[in-house]
């Protein structure tokens, strides 16, 4: 059973005899839904399969790849008719032919010992760990899929590319031909910002992105019982950009950030709605971009506390400066927020020098936290440098160029 509407990326990667097939790719590729779409094939073809997708956590699945697979079976009549049942809870499929997909994550090697599959999908591999991916590989019969965004070289390409039975797809937004002409533009726009993640998010090539601007932020499980609300932060957007809410606390010192809006075409009407959906009181102070004052006023006659943010002269580096005094606990559920900080660096001029501002992209959650900072975090002392400020271990680790394209 074959998709109708299916990209180059879904051939590639279902007619392949390789017991190893790693996409590479840039953003919106649609690596993650071709190959979604693969498993889905491959479970309605053989009975009494187990077929494993394994992401770093389960709201980065949630975000990612469990987002497609829904959006692939909701809208396929056909796969629908052999999916016997599907469990939210546990994110398992269940087909009449007895076989199962399922979405899992694992904390660590010994974790992962746990089972045997058949096919095996290791999801923005990157942020897993190589001893967890061995343990699954050696416990998976037929194939195994990966994918990820190039930011750097990895164990991907330490201990896979290049071996026997391996191959390397390249990707890019240009063989996705259900991405709309704006995404597309607002991808390549990325090339007078900054070359090395132009070269990373529009053309899929392995890079090092370096210049990161934030290496103060840690994940959290959840907000800390006894933390206080400082404000809400929301960034506004439409067709092409997404509207962004955060909660920002305060506790010891630290921030505690919990991600609630992250979505595009949301009217003003619609974004009240959707906060009191959420729970949140209309009595928190709320702190907007004041670049969008008819909006401001819009939510404030639906009753909302809002205020535009205090800019000025070089507002966006002082918010800067002001959150990187902080220790920043972000929630494991702000999926969005987390990935915005891992991209979010300083500009480059085309000799490589790093420029004195941000690149605009990838901040509509970080825009509404440094909306916070403006105005309700102007006067917080420095503090002295502790432990939290030595430098992380960083993953991204010198890279080898891959010359290979589709």
């Amino acid at each position: 059973m074959i998709p109708q509407k299916a990209s180059v990326l879904f051939r590639q990667n279902y007619y392949t005899d390789n017991h190893i097939v790693i996409n590479q790719g840039g953003t919106s590729s649609g690596k993650t839904f071709a190959i979604t779409q693969v498993l889905f094939c491959l479970a309605c073809e053989a009975e009494k399969l187990v077929i494993t997708v394994v992401g770093q956590d389960i709201p980065n699945l949630k975000a990612g790849a469990l987002r497609d697979a829904q959006s692939i079976y909701y809208g396929w009549a056909g796969l629908q008719n052999l999916v016997k049942s599907y469990n939210k809870t546990d994110r398992i499929f269940e087909f009449h032919n007895g076989t199962i997909l399922e979405f899992k994550s694992y904390d660590n090697a010994q974790d992962a010992k746990s089972g045997k599959r058949d096919f095996l999908f290791v999801n923005e591999a990157n942020g897993i760990s190589y001893d967890v991916y061995t343990e699954l590989a050696l416990r998976t019969k037929q194939k195994i899929f990966i994918d990820y965004n190039p930011n750097s070289a990895f164990w991907v390409h330490d201990y896979l590319i290049g071996k026997p039975n391996v191959q390397l797809i390249i990707s890019d937004h240009r063989h996705n031909p259900f991405l709309s002409a704006q995404t597309k533009e607002k991808i390549e726009a990325l090339k007078d910002q900054d070359l090395e993640q132009w070269r990373v998010y529009a053309r899929g090539l392995t890079g090092k992105i370096t210049g990161l601007i934030f290496n103060n932020w840690f994940i959290c499980e959840e907000i800390p019982a006894g933390a206080k609300l400082v404000a809400a932060g929301l960034d506004f957007g439409f067709t092409n950009d997404e509207t962004g809410f955060v909660m920002v606390y305060k506790q010891n010192g630290e921030l505690w950030v919990d991600e609630k809006l992250y979505n595009t075409g949301l009217t003003n009407t619609d974004i009240s709605a959707r906060l009191i959906d959420l729970g949140i009181g209309q009595h928190i102070d709320i702190i907007a971009d004041s670049a969008e004052p008819k909006s401001i006023e819009e939510l404030r006659r639906l009753g909302w506390k809002i205020a535009g943010a205090k800019k000025g002269a070089d507002s966006v580096n002082n918010s800067i400066d002001i959150l990187k005094r902080y220790k920043i606990n972000v929630t494991r559920q702000s999926v969005n927020l987390r990935n915005e900080l891992g991209r979010y660096k300083w500009r480059t001029d085309r000799t490589g020098r790093t420029l004195n501002e941000p690149v605009d992209s990838w901040n509509h959650l970080i825009d509404p936290l440094r909306y916070v900072a403006l105005n309700k975090l102007r006067s917080a002392g420095r503090i002295k440098r502790n432990s939290w400020l030595a430098p992380r271990p960083d993953k991204h680790v010198a890279f080898r160029e891959m010359g290979m394209l589709l």
